[in-house]
């Protein structure tokens, strides 16, 4: 059998959710509010949350009037986020290289970086065709990724974690094209190692892959409340492109 994936396997993984439970849901919820109102996004609009987890981007955007479909790899995590399904909210399971049947977005929101998972930026490109040939005329694309130059600067090499009763061992490397994070443990007596691994992207390498796919890149923005991007500082990389 094929073995899956490094993110298919470790997003799915009951340890990925408590390894990463800290994270802050009002926060995020105040970065959707923030993009809905700069976008001016209108009730009733069709919004693609990619790479959604359990959803909890895909829950403000609807409580914003939008209508939403949630997608991600991981059916554990649409499993969970489905418990909040309504008449203008679904999730499913989906591989975001690859279209959407029948399904046609104003925006898609692709966030918490979720990009760049793969070793060929060959894939990069189909995420990106996909998400052009979903998107109505002059739609939208908002990629939230990591400050790679920052991160890349600032390492966190070694790491210990401790979250409900797990000690997760943590190291950091980058080897030119990647950023890598070990994480080992173990569960019941059983040592257990996964591997993170994300393309360092830059703005940059961004602006040309954008270009590339047929998009123009419209803004940058460098944190959740959407200051202005310094690369040497800003803690995210966000851009907002449009379809040609």
């Amino acid at each position: 059998m094929e073995n899956k994936e490094w993110f298919a396997e470790w997003f799915d993984s009951p340890f990925y959710h408590r390894l990463y439970s800290n994270r802050d849901d009002h926060e995020a919820k105040r970065f959707v509010e923030h993009l809905v109102n700069h976008l001016d996004l209108q009730p009733g609009q069709h919004v693609l949350d990619l790479a959604c987890g359990k959803g909890r981007h895909s829950i403000t955007l609807n409580a914003c009037g939008l209508n939403v479909i949630g997608a991600d790899l991981a059916p554990n995590s649409i499993s969970a986020a489905a418990e909040h399904s309504n008449d203008s909210l679904s999730f499913i399971v989906h591989d975001m290289r690859e279209v959407i049947p029948g399904k046609h977005f104003d925006v898609v929101m692709n966030l918490f970086t979720s990009f760049g998972y793969f070793d060929s930026t060959d894939d990069n490109k189909r995420v990106l065709n996909s998400i052009r040939d979903m998107l109505n005329p002059n739609g939208l694309l908002v990629i939230d990724f990591m400050n790679a130059i920052r991160i890349i600067n600032t390492l966190v090499t070694e790491e210990i974690k401790e979250v409900e009763g797990t000690t997760f061992h943590i190291s950091r490397r980058y080897d030119g094209t990647h950023i890598f994070k070990d994480i080992e443990f173990s569960d019941f007596g059983k040592a257990l190692h996964y591997t993170e691994r994300v393309q360092a992207i830059t703005d940059q390498d961004f602006k040309a892959l954008l270009e590339a796919c047929g998009f123009e890149l419209i803004r940058t923005f460098g944190d959740f409340d959407l200051n202005p991007f310094v690369a040497e500082s800003s803690d995210r990389l966000i851009l907002i492109a449009r379809k040609r």
